[in-house]
C-alpha cells in the first residue's frame, strides 16, 4: 500500500484530471478539477464521508494519478474521454453516449449557417469545441445571430437566382439579410462569416471589441439590463475563446505526442495518444540513464522499442527533440504502418502546446513520484519471480498473455487477449477476437479458435519477418480456467510446433483465483504473496476486456432500427425517413403518398414499407 498521505502533500495547485485506482490497478473512478491539489485532498477529509457512494469509492482508493492541463475547459473534456474510453465503476456513465457540443460552421453551403452540433462529420463544414457549457454555446451563436445577420433557415441556396422563395419572419425584423430573395451578395455575407470565423479561431478579438463597446454605450445612457445582457453575452465568449488542445474535431489524423524528464540516474518517458481529433490516454516508462544518454540517443531507442511491437502507428508521431537517425525510423515506421509516417518537432502552433503540457506532465511525475515507480518496478519483479519459483519454470517471464471467453447462453462469444510486460499492461497489445466458428456456449472450443487465430497469424509473420505484437510471442500463457482450458490451449500450440509454457488461473466457489494449474498439477497461492497479487491483477484485466468488448457488442446489435431488413429500405432512405417522420411510430401509421414525399423514396419502395408494417400489424 502505497502512502497517499504523502503524495497527497505533493499535488500541484493547477487545473487537471485526476484518476482513481484500486489495488489491482484498475481505473475505478475519473474527475476534473480547477485545483487537483485542493479537490483530491477533500475526499481524504470530511467529503469522503459525505454519501455512501463516495465513502465506498474511498474506501478502495489505493494509487491516484493525474494529468496537468491549461485550463478547466481542457479538464472537462479530458475527464469526458477518459470516461468513456475506460468506464470507470464509480463516474455516472451515459447511455447515449452524448457528446459535448461544436459550434459548426457551414462552408459547405453556399452562404453559410452557424449552427450547435453533437456530430462531426467529413462534410466541408468547420468544427469548434467541443465545448462542455452547452449555454455558452447556445448564448454564443444567439450572439453570433444578433451582431450578423445570417441565415438560419436550411434552405438549399446553391442555385438562388434561378428559384423563387418567401423570406421567412428574421428577414422582416433585420435578422436575416435575405439570401434567398437575392438581397445580399455572396461576398459581402461572407466577410460576416469570415468575421465569425476569425473569433471562433482566436485570430482576433473585433467581435468582443463591438460588444465591449455597445456595453459601454448602453451604461453611459443608464441602461443597466442591456449592458448586463451584453456583459453575460461576452462572459459567453470569452469561455468559447479559453485555449483547448485537449480536443480538436478538425485534426482527423492520429498522432502520438512524446516528451522526457531526466533524474539523476532515470529518464522518465511520457507518451499522450491523440486520437479522432481528441486525447484518450497516456502511458509513461521509466528508462535506466546510468550513463546520462543525450534526448537525441533516447528517443532513437525509445521509438524502435516502443514501436516494434505495437499493434498500431499513427500518422504523425509529435517529439520533443529530433531522434538519431529520423529519417531512417520515419522509413521504418512507415513501411510498419503502410504508409507515410511523419516524426515531426514543432517550433510553434498548437503542436508545440501539446509538447509543453506532455513535458510538463513528464516532469512533474518525476519529480514527485519517480521513486514510486521504481519501488512498483521492483514489486513487479520480485512477483514474477515468485511465480516462476512456484511452479518451477526455467526462466522469469517478461511478457505473459491472458485470454479469457465472455457470452451470455453462447451469444455474441468473445475472446480477449491482454498483455502485461515486466509486470505492466501493454494495453497497445492488447487484442479482441469475435468468435466465428463456434455456436453456443463452448468455452473450450472458442479458447482453442482465440489461440489457433493468435499464433497461426503469429506464426506466419513471423515467416514474413514482420516485427509486430503478433509476431511477439510471450514467455507464459494464462488461461482462465482449470485443465480444460489449459490442455485446449496446449492442443493448438502443439499442432503449430510452438513450446510456449502454458498455465491456468483457477477459482475457487466463490469465484476468487485460488491457484495455478501447471504440468496438470494444481499449485495453492498464498493470498498475502506478490505472486497472487500479480495473478489476480492479470486475471481481472483479461476478464474486464472480455466483458467491456462483449457489451459493446451486445450494444450494437440491439441498437437496430425496425426500419432494418425491409425490403428496399437502405441506410439512405431509412435515414430519410427518420428526419422526416422524427419517429417510427409516425412512419408505421403513414400512407403510401405520404411516404412518397420523403427524399429518394419511390412508389416501390414506399409500397414495400407500407406493406411491411400492415403484415407486421396483422401478425403475419
Amino acid at each position: 500500500m502505497i502512502d497517499l498521505r504523502e503524495r497527497l502533500d505533493k499535488l500541484p495547485d493547477k487545473p487537471g484530471v485526476y484518476i482513481m485506482k484500486n489495488e489491482l490497478d484498475e481505473i475505478i473512478y475519473v474527475g476534473k478539477a480547477k485545483s487537483l491539489r485542493k479537490r483530491v485532498r477533500q475526499y481524504f477529509g470530511s467529503y469522503g464521508k459525505s454519501s455512501k457512494k463516495v465513502a465506498s469509492m474511498v474506501s478502495k482508493i489505493h494509487d491516484f494519478e493525474y494529468i496537468i492541463v491549461e485550463n478547466e475547459v481542457e479538464s472537462l473534456v479530458l475527464e469526458s474521454n477518459l470516461i468513456k474510453d475506460n468506464l470507470p465503476k464509480y463516474n455516472i456513465l451515459l447511455r447515449d453516449d452524448k457528446q459535448y457540443p461544436y459550434i459548426k460552421v457551414m462552408l459547405n453551403e453556399r452562404f453559410p449557417r452557424v449552427i450547435k452540433t453533437r456530430r462531426i462529420l467529413k462534410d466541408g463544414a468547420k468544427y469548434f469545441g467541443p465545448y462542455p457549457d452547452v449555454f455558452a454555446v447556445n448564448g454564443s451563436i444567439e450572439t453570433f445571430e444578433r451582431i450578423y445577420p445570417l441565415r438560419t433557415c436550411n434552405l438549399n441556396l446553391e442555385n438562388v437566382e434561378e428559384k423563387s422563395y418567401r423570406p421567412c419572419l428574421n428577414y422582416y425584423i433585420g435578422k436575416c439579410l435575405g439570401p434567398c430573395i437575392g438581397n445580399v451578395k455572396d461576398e459581402d455575407y461572407n466577410i460576416m462569416v469570415d468575421e465569425v470565423l476569425s473569433f471562433l479561431s482566436s485570430a482576433n478579438n473585433k467581435l468582443l471589441d463591438k460588444l465591449h463597446e455597445k456595453m459601454m454605450d448602453y451604461s453611459r445612457n443608464l441602461d443597466y439590463e442591456n449592458a448586463a445582457d451584453i456583459r453575460d453575452r461576452i462572459k459567453n465568449l470569452e469561455y468559447l475563446k479559453e485555449r483547448q488542445l485537449i480536443s480538436d474535431p478538425e485534426a482527423r489524423d492520429d498522432k502520438d505526442i512524446i516528451a522526457l524528464a531526466k533524474g539523476i540516474d532515470e529518464v522518465l518517458i511520457q507518451i499522450f495518444f491523440f486520437r479522432k481529433g481528441k486525447i484518450i490516454g497516456r502511458e509513461h516508462y521509466m528508462i535506466r540513464d546510468y550513463y546520462n544518454d543525450s534526448y537525441d540517443e533516447i528517443f532513437s531507442s525509445f521509438l524502435k522499442q516502443f514501436y516494434i511491437g505495437a499493434s498500431y502507428i499513427p500518422k504523425e508521431i509529435i517529439i520533443e527533440d529530433k531522434p538519431m537517425d529520423a529519417k531512417v525510423l520515419e522509413d521504418w515506421l512507415s513501411e510498419r504502418r503502410g504508409n507515410k509516417v511523419t516524426i515531426t518537432v514543432p517550433i510553434k502552433g498548437d503542436k508545440k502546446e501539446l509538447i509543453k503540457m506532455v513535458k510538463r506532465n513528464a516532469l512533474d511525475m518525476i519529480e514527485k513520484y519517480g521513486g514510486k515507480y521504481k519501488k512498483r518496478a521492483e514489486s513487479n519483479k520480485l512477483a514474477l519471480e515468485e511465480i516462476k519459483n512456484l511452479i518451477g519454470l526455467s526462466d522469469t517471464p517478461r511478457r505473459i498473455e491472458a485470454y479469457d471467453i465472455s457470452n451470455i447462453s453462447g451469444v455474441e462469444s468473445v475472446g480477449s487477449m491482454v498483455v502485461f510486460e515486466a509486470g505492466d499492461s501493454k494495453k497497445s497489445d492488447y487484442r479482441k477476437f469475435r468468435i466465428k466458428n463456434v455456436i453456443g456456449p463452448d468455452d473450450y472450443s472458442s479458447l482453442k479458435e482465440v489461440i489457433e487465430r493468435r499464433f497461426t497469424r503469429g506464426v506466419e509473420e513471423k515467416k514474413r519477418d514482420k516485427n509486430t505484437s503478433f509476431s511477439n510471442f510471450p514467455d507464459l500463457i494464462m488461461m482462465d480456467g482449470g485443465k480444460g482450458q489449459v490442455n485446449a490451449a496446449k492442443e493448438i500450440l502443439d499442432k503449430l510446433n510452438l513450446n510456449i509454457e502454458i498455465c491456468g488461473l483457477v477459482k475457487d466457489d466463490f469465484h476468487r483465483t485460488r491457484g495455478i494449474i501447471y504440468n496438470n498439477k494444481e499449485y495453492n497461492v498464498d493470498l498475502n504473496s506478490r505472486a497472487y497479487k500479480m495473478i489476480y491483477k492479470i486475471q481481472e484485466e483479461a476478464h474486464r476486456f472480455a466483458i467491456n468488448y462483449h457489451r459493446n457488442l451486445r450494444s450494437k446489435a440491439m441498437f437496430k432500427s425496425e426500419l432494418d431488413d425491409i425490403k428496399m429500405i437502405g441506410p439512405k432512405r431509412k435515414e430519410n425517413l427518420l428526419k422526416h417522420f422524427k419517429s417510427i411510430d409516425k412512419i408505421k401509421n403513414a400512407s403510401v403518398e405520404e411516404l412518397l414525399e420523403v427524399e429518394s423514396m419511390n412508389e416501390k419502395s414506399a409500397n414495400s414499407l407500407y406493406e411491411h408494417f400492415r403484415r407486421t400489424k396483422n401478425g403475419s
